[in-house]
């Protein structure tokens, strides 16, 4: 049978999600615990390659097994032999055909961006800090210049390995809560630092250290044009959004109905 089980995690000290030769991984503590309970996984997906300290809400990974097992010893025996900094939330019998990646019809990502003059002395781990005001309005102006199917090259890092540079954002917004900016993006698939790149960009038009609207960077396809690549710690993996038929349910649309930020 095969399993899909959504967890999340605190990716401070991880090297990203995938597994890594002699690297801290998430991926790494999974295989762990699953050995721990006698688990050999075969085909073992996931629904998204986070970067070193990006954080998760619902990252969804699925695996092959023979042994049966009721969800709640599933998700018990895992939890209790995973570090605390990562916890399975479900676990739940898919179709033998599901895949976490290729199954996926769009995935959720928010950006925390800390807005205040003092350091954001414990959210660092969270959240990046810019010490100058922004404007609200101007960054969601700029960022709807992006919804719709576009090249993205100008916000692509230089080691993305990705052979099609065009993805079809579907939703992208920006909420501020104090000193809390948070910016909510949604879309079939990314680009390696896409939403990163996206969010610095944003940031460099509210500074006015950038004169090029969104639109010229699209057409430009120069990642040289663009703002710079803020922090991971302030990334969010939301999750992906699955058919309804898989019974995996729809991941937060934003930080909001998480933590009601």
């Amino acid at each position: 049978m095969r399993l899909a089980c959504t967890l999340e995690y605190k990716g401070t000290n991880y090297h990203g999600f995938q597994d890594q030769a002699d690297l801290l991984t998430v991926q790494g503590q999974i295989n762990r615990a699953l050995k721990k309970i006698s688990i050999e996984p075969e085909s073992f997906n996931y629904s998204g390659r986070t970067d070193a300290g990006v954080h998760a809400l619902g990252q969804v990974f699925d695996f092959e097994t023979s042994v049966k097992r009721t969800p709640e010893d599933w998700l018990n025996g895992l939890n209790s032999n995973l570090p605390k900094t990562i916890a399975i939330t479900s676990i739940q019998e898919v179709e033998p055909d599901f895949h976490s990646r290729f199954s996926a019809k769009e995935r959720f990502y928010s950006y925390v961006i800390y807005n205040a003059k003092t350091k954001p002395l414990f959210f660092d781990d969270y959240v990046h800090w810019e010490n100058i005001p922004l404007d609200l309005e101007v960054m969601n102006d700029a960022a709807q210049e992006l919804i719709g199917k576009h090249d993205f090259s100008s916000f692509r890092s230089s080691s993305c390995g990705s052979k099609n540079p065009i993805k079809d954002i579907k939703t992208i917004s920006l909420e501020q809560n104090g000193a809390f900016i948070i910016m909510n993006i949604s879309a079939t698939a990314f680009l390696h630092n896409m939403v990163r790149i996206i969010a610095g960009t944003l940031i460099s038009i509210s500074k006015g250290e950038l004169t090029m609207t969104m639109t010229e960077l699209l057409e430009a396809k120069d990642r040289n044009l663009a703002g710079k690549t803020v922090s991971a710690k302030g990334l969010f993996f939301l999750g992906p959004r699955y058919d309804k038929s898989t019974g995996i349910k729809s991941p937060y649309s934003n930080l909001k109905s998480k933590f009601n930020l």
